[in-house]
């Protein structure tokens, strides 16, 4: 039977997941929490149920400020694990990211693998398209691929390290600041810049400001790399490139402590390497607005199901809760005003960060 490009993507779907569930992609070295200790408070005067974590983004109100990251889509078992994890989002409040909707563009049928609103009517719901593909579609096209799933928001993925590694992967980047201020511009709905593993700089982060963005997911290194899932993908020059840069990229704690501080008017979302509500809080402590999750979910959910993940989440959940007491913050506002120190590598980070 020939190949397709739907055939390719729903292949390379698959490959993804196996890959990303086992671990096999995952960095080397850490997104740098480690580094980061909050001071004990031992006179909280709290009780348990003073802590509030409700937190308001992109128009929405969270009962935690936490995102579940785009994964996945375009395949039987994409569709089983959104579901599982719109399900998930809307049980514990949080929010849900899709994977890249890249297969519907292809294959239409491919739609109901991203339908989860039957499942998840209430949760802020995030569509997703690369830079690249982005750059070949008029806006309209993008509004009805974002209304066919009741999207409340389009997140634009950057992925320059996954592509050059991956098998016929895109290598011509030219223009995409300029489609996504189009996009900004044109799309009714909030615009959301992520990168995929690799970090965003300072200077990036300025751009995308200055684009006019309302959120930025920094997504740095640390958790899992698709540079390295790509290179187990790939043959000859790029399995070499790939290997060569799997460990390339901005740890997550030092892209957020070296871009929270500009005061830049996009909300931030940090994710890469996120494991526990230890993690979170770190990470709202630096000045992220909400914190992302993806690969420890994904295993959750391959293993449970909706319930798995649900009880992983909550998890999360309760460490961040557990966090706000020991430092004694009613609230993710008071946390982020909390004593915090910066230590080893990280230190380093920032203190030669490009102002």
């Amino acid at each position: 039977m020939p190949r397709t490009p739907t055939s390719d993507i729903a292949r390379r779907k698959t490959d993804h997941l196996a890959i990303a569930r086992s671990g096999a992609g995952a960095y080397a070295r850490t997104p740098l929490f480690e580094d980061v200790q909050l001071l004990h408070n031992a006179l909280p005067e709290l009780r348990w149920n003073d802590v509030q974590l409700k937190t308001r983004f992109l128009g929405k109100t969270l009962a935690a400020p936490l995102l579940i990251t785009g994964m996945t889509g375009g395949t039987k078992e994409g569709r089983a694990l959104n579901r599982a994890l719109a399900a998930a989002a809307q049980e514990l409040g949080i929010a849900f990211g899709l994977g890249s909707q890249r297969p519907m563009l292809v294959d239409a049928a491919s739609a109901k693998t991203f339908a989860v609103r039957d499942v998840a009517p209430d949760i802020l719901l995030l569509g997703n398209l690369g830079v690249v593909q982005l750059s070949a579609l008029k806006t309209a096209a993008v509004e009805k691929l974002l209304q066919s799933v009741g999207a409340d928001a389009l997140a634009i993925h950057l992925n320059v390290g996954q592509e050059l590694a991956q098998p016929g992967g895109d290598v011509d980047f030219r223009g995409c600041l300029a489609t996504i201020r189009r996009v900004v511009k044109e799309l009714p709905c909030k615009v959301v810049v992520k990168e995929t593993g690799c970090g965003l700089s300072p200077a990036v982060a300025r751009a995308l400001d200055r684009a006019g963005v309302a959120a930025m997911d920094i997504s740095g290194a640390g958790g899992t790399s698709w540079i390295a899932i790509e290179a187990q993908r790939a043959n000859d020059t790029q399995a070499t490139r790939g290997d060569l840069f799997r460990e390339w990229g901005i740890p997550t704690a030092a892209a957020l402590g070296m871009i929270a501080p500009l005061g830049l008017r996009p909300s931030l979302i940090a994710s890469g390497g996120i494991r526990t509500g230890l993690d979170v809080a770190k990470a709202l402590a630096l000045g992220a607005d909400i914190v992302g999750l993806a690969q420890p979910v994904l295993v959750a959910a391959s293993q449970g199901g909706q319930k798995g993940a649900t009880a992983f989440l909550a998890g999360v959940i309760d460490g961040l809760h557990t966090a706000c007491m020991l430092v004694g913050a009613r609230t993710i506002a008071e946390l982020r005003q909390r004593p915090r120190i910066v230590t080893g590598v990280l230190s380093q980070w920032l203190a030669q960060a490009p102002r």
